[in-house]
């Protein structure tokens, strides 16, 4: 079976390999064929060591295809089925999931640690307890859902994970009221599903902000009613809310300084929505004053904030209903043995979400 590995946390490029195998089918598990899968940021950065994650490893979380098999003990699921790969599902029976916030159920990240693949040399773990790139992948049967017949599976894979956490940041977690001002820092794909959100939402000023010029253009197309780059964010903020800071800010790149930037644009008794995921060591700081005396809302977006089975539905009804933009998204397409090119259009910001054909 062909997928792309990575050895050792640092590396910039990945081995497309053909001696690797799915293992660890079973009871409660189910075997995929991988169709589509996308790149992530957060697949980027495993591969740097800014998100912890075992190596070797397959990234790729941002999956869709259809079930191979299932284990004993599997129900709803058969094979054939077409589904999207939830990296984060819900166990159900632990205190968050009993109370509602089953974004915040850990029993995904348990996976992490178990290989769901070998190679001859040994063990390899797939990316969040996944790893979707690759031709097919064994996970629990709660990461298979399953979606209608008239999503493609590259939709379905975008739904999967930065969708859902764009959408939600701006739906489920900040709740941006009609009418408000809204700043998005970071327009990436994650920040353009963002964008389109806080659209939905009916904000009536939506900023994009991105140093790259390419992504600012897609930001406009998407939804954002200005597009600037970070040295003209603080100008913008004077123009539009008169200098007293936007609504709803949105951080969507996972950094500090641009945590720092965000709260510093968000106005008194406004919201700062913090949806990038930024490394362990990196510390976002405060003063007890400003905290107690801005009355600023700090607000993490842990994948969108909210019931993932649920904000798939919405994000597909809203796609069929043409309330958001969900092809467009989809800037360049490869096929395994483009991954590397794939990489470097993410990081140099050429690419909003590039899909993998398998």
């Amino acid at each position: 079976m062909r997928a792309a590995v990575l050895h050792e946390i640092g590396q910039e490029k990945l081995e497309v390999l053909d001696d690797v195998e799915a293992v660890g089918f079973g009871p409660g598990k189910v075997k995929l064929r991988i169709r589509a899968t996308g790149l992530c940021h957060s697949d980027v950065s495993a591969m740097s060591g800014v998100l912890p994650q075992p190596a070797p490893f397959i990234p790729g979380h941002e999956g869709a295809g259809e079930v191979v098999d299932v284990g004993d003990g599997v129900t709803g699921l058969s094979a054939g089925d077409r589904v999207l790969v939830c990296w984060l599902p819900a166990c159900g029976e632990c205190p968050s999931c009993k109370r509602g916030q089953t974004q915040l159920c850990l029993a995904g990240f348990m996976n992490a640690g178990t290989p769901n693949f070998k190679r001859p040399g040994g063990d390899v773990f797939g990316f969040a307890g996944t790893g979707t790139f690759t031709e097919e992948v064994v996970v629990g049967a709660g990461c298979a859902v399953p979606i209608p017949d008239d999503v493609p599976f590259e939709i379905a894979a975008l739904i999967g994970c930065g969708v859902t956490t764009g959408l939600g940041a701006a739906i489920n977690t900040a709740q941006v009221e009609t009418g408000s001002s809204v700043a998005v820092i970071g327009c990436g794909g994650v920040g353009i599903s963002t964008i389109q959100g806080a659209r939905v939402r009916g904000a009536a000023q939506i900023v994009a902000v991105d140093p790259v010029a390419s992504r600012r253009g897609a930001a406009l197309r998407f939804g954002a009613t200005e597009a600037v780059a970070p040295g003209e964010l603080a100008d913008a903020k004077q123009r539009i809310t008169g200098g007293e800071g936007f609504d709803y800010v949105f951080e969507v790149v996972g950094k500090s300084a641009t945590a720092r930037t965000a709260y510093e644009t968000t106005r008194r008794g406004g919201t700062l929505c913090v949806v990038g995921a930024g490394a362990m060591d990196d510390t976002f700081q405060v003063n007890m004053f400003e905290l107690f005396f801005d009355e600023k809302r700090i607000l993490p977006s842990m994948y969108g904030g909210g019931d993932v089975l649920r904000s798939y539905e919405r994000a597909i009804a809203l796609w069929r209903a043409g309330r958001i933009d969900l092809e467009s998204m989809i800037t360049h397409r490869v096929r395994l043995d483009g991954i590397n090119d794939a990489l470097d259009q993410m990081r140099t910001g050429e690419a909003l979400r590039t899909c993998i054909e398998l």
